[in-house]
């Protein structure tokens, strides 16, 4: 009796804890927790494959390098000639005279050790030095690419407000992204894609902007242009701007970025903060540079070129453009949540409509009725009163699935679903094993009450034989798989984990209440 109580105390428990995670599933807000989490082929939505151009962050690193190389050497007063990248991931300097070469080559092993000498030759007072980065840090460089890629992209996703979205890392450099609920796909992209490297750049008033367009483009200086639609016709207005190349200030330094409304013209405009050392740069950029324009330019796209007309304190900015509410929003998210360190690229685009997800639902349903109830009258014709019994294993099974799924915060999904209905066969194949053995043991003679304690004995090894090594199966699909072979997994090892309690406890339970403390003669079975 001791022990059919504790056993009764610990289904209690159980059946309650499913319970209250299912619960707000049907009716939400009742309790604390979320319900369960359709996936995206269940409630529609997106799915993309993105892979990040981590190359290109190798690339990036270089550039920075040589900026870095470039103050330095006008710090240190070294004569140099160049300091280009070349190859795309070396970098090549020429430096004159020997003082300056003597300096340089301290300069290199103090503040550059990391670098590796590609080629150096040193003739007539003049230096020209090839530099790259080593193999291991050019792979490091690379995986923490995909890796910030990951976090930059979650944060703005996120921010945008997706629920429950699936972001993961796929091989080297793909990033797979699932996005249940979404309706406007083209925005999604347009966030999730959008590289954000904000610059701060001084507009060339030296040369002339048409001269640069037919050709004779400063060295110094590239063209780059600001896009406007034209609300009324809908169509793209191209400005050209001849700006510098040096970049005097990135959103590196930015610590938050708003959207406001322009009291005087009552449109959105995003107001921008920067860091104390951001502000302290930005303070001196305008200092120096008053009467003179500043372009604002993200991913190479000039959004406002003002003219600065006084040093600017306090490290905040604004961006106009001509935006939407909407537009404003966006690229306010984008800022908050970083530049991405190198490009993205879409792979793949899967788009899943709203309606073919509730057919999906009402399918699935449909099937693991028709076959919950199949299952069901076998059991009831078969073992008749014992397959009752199965039968309401059954019914809990399903409710302690579900309430899995709540408590865990796993996604359904339609493999999910297929997983439940094989569930459903395998619960009961449980109970068939242990029937079948307590059949055995009355033919032989035994009391109801020893054939049900024989039955339950013998049969146990073989059951956690075979379930055991199922769920290893599934958890290992879990951990390696992807999409709709990790929905099945789920649903697969909480169903075995379910059906190893009801078929070993609960059954156990109801036998032992019946036959000890109902002190019943015979078994139905």
């Amino acid at each position: 009796m001791k022990n059919l109580s504790w056993r009764l105390i610990v289904i209690a428990a159980v059946i309650l804890a499913a319970v209250v995670y299912v619960i707000p599933t049907f009716s939400p807000g009742v309790w604390p927790h979320k319900k369960i989490n359709l996936g995206l082929d269940l409630q529609g939505g997106m799915h993309l494959a993105l892979e990040v151009d981590a190359d290109k962050a190798v690339e990036n690193t270089i550039e920075r390098i040589g900026q870095e190389m470039r103050s330095l050497m006008r710090q240190e007063h070294i004569r140099y000639r160049s300091v280009e990248r070349v190859e795309g991931v070396k970098l090549a300097v020429t430096v004159e005279n020997t003082e300056s070469i003597e300096k340089f080559d301290a300069m290199l092993d103090e503040e550059f050790p990391d670098l590796r000498i590609a080629d150096r030759s040193e003739t007539d007072e003049r230096l020209e030095i090839v530099l790259d980065i080593p193999e291991k840090e050019t792979e490091h460089i690379r995986k923490l690419a995909v890796d910030q890629a990951l976090e930059t992209i979650r944060n703005r996703i996120d921010q945008f407000g997706v629920s429950e979205p699936d972001i993961r890392i796929q091989g080297e450099r793909r990033i797979l992204i699932q996005l249940p609920g979404i309706k406007d796909t083209q925005r999604a992209k347009d966030l999730i894609g959008k590289t954000a490297l904000l610059e701060f750049k001084l507009v060339d008033e030296d040369h002339d902007v048409q001269s640069a367009l037919d050709g004779n483009l400063p060295a110094s200086s590239e063209i780059l242009y600001q896009t406007k639609e034209d609300r009324t016709t809908h169509r793209a207005l191209k400005t050209p701007y001849l700006v510098k190349k040096r970049t005097s200030l990135t959103g590196a330094y930015l610590t938050d970025a708003r959207v406001q409304i322009d009291s005087q013209y009552n449109e959105p405009y995003v107001s921008i903060t920067f860091d104390k050392k951001g502000a302290r740069l930005f303070e001196r950029i305008t200092a120096d540079n008053v009467k003179k324009r500043l372009a604002i330019v993200l991913d190479d796209n000039v959004y406002s070129a003002p003219v600065i007309q006084e040093k600017i304190a306090g490290g905040e900015a604004r961006i106009t453009g001509n935006f939407t509410t909407e537009e404003a929003r966006d690229l306010a998210i984008v800022l908050r949540a970083g530049a991405l360190p190198a490009p993205v690229q879409i792979l793949e685009e899967r788009t899943v409509g709203p309606s073919l997800g509730t057919d999906s639902i009402r399918m699935g349903l449909l099937s693991m009725c028709v076959g919950g109830i199949l299952v069901v009258l076998f059991m009831m014709i078969y073992y008749k009163g014992s397959g009752l019994v199965a039968d309401f294993a059954l019914l809990l099974n399903i409710l302690l699935i579900a309430g899995g799924l709540a408590g865990f915060g796993a996604t359904l999904t339609l493999p999910g679903i297929a997983g439940i209905i094989l569930t459903i066969g395998m619960a009961v194949d449980a109970n068939v094993l242990i029937f079948e053995r307590i059949r055995e043991e009355m033919s032989l003679g035994k009391t109801p009450r020893a054939a049900v304690d024989s039955g339950y004995d013998r049969a146990t090894l073989t059951i956690m034989d075979a379930n055991v090594t199922t769920l290893i199966a599934a958890l290992v699909l879990f951990q390696f798989g992807t999409g709709p072979v990790k929905g099945f997994a789920v649903t697969l090892s909480l169903g075995v984990v379910a059906s190893l309690f009801t078929a070993l406890i609960l059954t156990r339970a109801i036998f032992d209440y019946f036959l000890i403390s109902r002190k019943i003669r015979t078994i139905s079975i």
